[in-house]
């Protein structure tokens, strides 16, 4: 066994390093969104997740209603909404 000069210490000791806590997903997802959220502030104050779920919904709307309706109800609602369309015409017009 070598011998070892007392000028070098045998252990050195090591500062512990502050352990971060562990994040768990849903933080990691929150945090995900607002920064999209803080990208997009400048298009038109929109939240781009929220367009993008009313037009989901805006897709299905108008046919889902009408595919519950009976053909008497889907009579009316045409024809309230033709009077609609023509009463536009009329005031400009007169």
């Amino acid at each position: 066994m070598p011998n070892r000069s007392r000028s070098q210490p045998t252990s050195r000791k090591r500062t512990a390093k502050p352990r971060q806590p562990q994040r768990d997903e849903n933080q990691t997802a929150y945090d995900l969104v607002q920064q999209l959220i803080q990208r997009t502030e400048g298009t038109g104050g929109k939240n781009p997740l929220a367009v993008a779920l009313g037009r989901l919904g805006g897709l299905k709307g108008g046919r889902a209603r009408a595919a519950k309706l009976s053909k008497a109800e889907r009579r009316d609602s045409a024809l309230k909404a033709a009077r609609a369309r023509w009463a536009k015409h009329t005031d400009r017009d007169a």
